[in-house]
């Protein structure tokens, strides 16, 4: 994973605890700029990918509250961070901000306390679901990759620590970065780490500087070692036909990665391992904004003729797959999952 380097941190005021103040001396060499709000940055003279290279943004999460989710885990926690060093070009955090640098929130004690409040307030012992048979499970990377953010600050091992040691409560997040710091720590499989996974021609197109799927595949069997349980993310699904000589159709191409991964992953693992399967929303600003960034991906991610617009479930204005045809290719790629990998059961799809 490429070593993050900032040479500008921006903080406001109340970001510089002793946490934020640890952060500030982990880069000595870069320039500081203290800013009122960190989600309303100053005007910044650079690209996207290098504000995401050059900048680090800490803060204070002063709303902090989790929300129901019902996916991926029961709920949402509060973000532990916001943003990502990588680009890909479908990322939906990235589509509600002109520069989207890795911003690190420095009061992880009172995330943390929010966190325990709120599972304590649940019903004990929880009803088995299709999130976790037995803990209520909290996804704390929905803004942010914590695999990378780990490699950044200590909050997230401590985040980690409070997971692993709460009776009643258990993480999970998705990540496209393998750092094999996290090898060191052993969180008694109370932390879901989900890789996501696409084909690998795709994802060196849209998945913009994260590290290489078959580095990913490679990972899993070690992160399971190391006492994390270990699911995949088929995320997001993109459907293409032969766009050119690089690209098969998109039911060849997985059913080519779903090989990939029966061939990686130990007997072990697989007993233990399902995934989610999510289709490709995209933004027709985010469109817009790629035909300048990354022009060849919006060959495959926008297709008028397949999409239609859609209110997501925080308001915004999307596109994606037409309804009825999205519901056929859903148990299409449902099907082939079970001919080519039956032993991974699919938790959601939509």
């Amino acid at each position: 994973m490429p070593a993050f380097q900032p040479n500008t941190i921006l903080h406001t005021a109340d970001a510089l605890n002793e946490q934020g103040l640890q952060l500030l001396n982990k880069f000595p060499g870069a320039a500081t700029q203290e800013v009122k709000q960190h989600n309303r940055l100053p005007e910044v003279d650079m690209p996207h990918y290098k504000a995401k290279s050059d900048l680090l943004v800490l803060g204070r999460l002063k709303t902090r509250e989790c929300k129901w989710s019902g996916r991926s885990s029961d709920y949402i926690a509060p973000s532990l961070a916001n943003g990502c060093f990588g680009g890909c070009t479908y990322c939906y955090v990235d589509r509600h901000k002109k520069i989207n640098p890795i911003t690190i929130f420095t009061n992880i004690d009172e995330i943390l306390e929010t966190v325990d409040r709120h599972v304590m307030a649940q019903p004990w012992p929880k009803q088995p679901n299709q999130t976790d048979p037995y803990y209520w499970t909290y996804d704390i990377g929905c803004n942010s990759d914590i695999s990378v953010d780990y490699s950044i600050s200590d909050s997230i091992a401590q985040a980690f620590r409070f997971f692993r040691d709460h009776p009643r409560a258990k993480a999970t997040f998705a990540t496209k970065f393998v750092n094999r710091e996290m090898l060191a720590f052993n969180p008694q499989k109370k932390v879901r780490i989900r890789f996501s996974l696409m084909p690998s021609k795709v994802s060196k197109l849209v998945d913009v500087r994260t590290d290489p799927i078959e580095k990913r595949l490679e990972a899993i069997n070690d992160f399971y070692g190391a006492g994390y349980e270990v699911h995949v993310n088929f995320s997001p699904v993109i459907l293409y036909h032969q766009v050119n000589n690089d690209f098969r159709d998109w039911e060849e191409d997985y059913r080519e990665l779903f090989r990939q991964l029966d061939d990686a992953t130990r007997p072990e693992v697989k007993k233990q391992m399902q995934c989610e399967v999510i289709f490709l929303t995209h933004n027709k600003w985010q469109h817009l904004a790629n035909l300048e960034i990354n022009p060849k991906g919006e060959e495959i991610l926008w297709a008028p003729n397949l999409q239609e617009t859609k209110r997501s479930q925080f308001g915004g204005i999307n596109i994606r797959y037409e309804h009825e045809m999205k519901s056929e290719m859903m148990n299409k790629f449902v099907g082939m999952l079970k001919e080519e990998i039956p032993w991974c059961g699919v938790r959601y799809i939509f």
